[in-house]
């Protein structure tokens, strides 16, 4: 069975055309800018939002407690370690680029025609978030996901899971950037103390927490840009 998963997940999948390519760019820029498209893919970025949190802080050795994601696509990771320092700034700094980072290095794969690879590689991720959720919707979103791309992944064909690929990477690239327009109008609608990850990053660098969303947003644009042209060059 690992035999079988590990040759489809190495398998190389048709390019799409072109103008496929597009097209699936342009649906999916409708989906992910509207109000109702909007919500459900943010599900995912949250998942890949808290896992860059999860994934940067074992890297600079703090210990990871948990993961929540919520209904409302809020989501909390927890971990122990110095409270300041370039740990924990690196920490903070890794959620809002978690998407657009996994998107351009699927845009990558596509380019390489590892479609499959590039589904399986978030069904691992899932699988390995499964440890450290600590809360019955997280479990419920990540469960979910991770089946149905590995449904997906298994039984689709060959043009259908490279469809599918396209859409979830474009979904990443485009929805990272809107993450960021969220959070700056949020902080705009908020009153008194403000806990998201860019104001908990001016309490640790004395850099105003605009800066810090612009610098989400330098991030997340410049993966898209890089991520689109890797999507729509030819070969």
């Amino acid at each position: 069975m690992l035999i079988e998963i590990w040759e489809r997940a190495t398998s190389v999948q048709p390019p799409l055309p072109q103008t496929w390519v597009l097209a699936v760019a342009v649906v999916t820029l409708m989906v992910t800018w509207s109000p109702v498209g909007y919500r459900l893919v943010r599900h995912l970025a949250t998942l890949l939002h808290e896992a860059g949190h999860a994934i940067v802080s074992v890297l600079v050795g703090r210990k990871l407690r948990g993961i929540r994601l919520h209904s409302d696509t809020s989501g909390l990771t927890l971990s122990r370690g110095k409270p300041t320092g370039p740990g924990m700034i690196a920490t903070l700094l890794a959620g809002y680029p978690a998407p657009a980072v996994v998107g351009l290095a699927g845009a990558w794969l596509l380019g390489k025609g590892f479609a499959a690879g590039t589904l399986w590689a978030l069904v691992v991720l899932c699988a390995a978030m499964l440890l450290f959720i600590r809360n019955f919707y997280g479990l419920w979103v990540v469960v979910i996901t991770g089946a149905g791309v590995a449904a997906l992944s298994w039984l689709a064909s060959g043009t259908v899971i490279s469809i599918a690929a396209y859409l979830m990477v474009w979904g990443l690239l485009l929805i990272a950037p809107r993450a960021v327009v969220d959070l700056h109008r949020s902080r705009r609608r908020q009153r008194g103390r403000r806990d998201s990850d860019a104001d908990q990053l001016a309490r640790l660098t004395r850099l105003p927490a605009g800066v810090w969303v612009g610098i989400f947003w330098l991030i997340t644009a410049a993966c898209l840009l890089a991520g689109g042209w890797l999507l729509l060059t030819p070969g």
